[in-house]
């Protein structure tokens, strides 16, 4: 099982839109400040998620959400 996920900082409110196998060991890296581009922001939360069979079509949807549609579709639901 796949995860597409977006995380909102919680001081900040910054989000961060990424994919991973393992939701829970993957926030956990997040607020550790063990990924680069999330370190500064911690502490993390998840704020959406959708699970995908294949990886193919979890990067697919990391992509869009990534795109502006996809940010625009995000901001219905966040």
């Amino acid at each position: 099982m796949y995860y597409v996920y977006v995380l909102r900082s919680i001081p900040f409110g910054n989000l961060y839109k990424g994919f991973c196998t393992n939701l829970e060991s993957r926030l956990a890296e997040h607020n550790a400040g063990k990924t680069k581009s999330t370190k500064h922001y911690v502490p993390w939360e998840i704020v959406y998620y959708e699970s995908f069979d294949s990886k193919d079509e979890a990067i697919s949807r990391e992509r869009y959400f990534k795109s502006a549609a996809g940010r625009r579709y995000l901001k219905k639901f966040i």
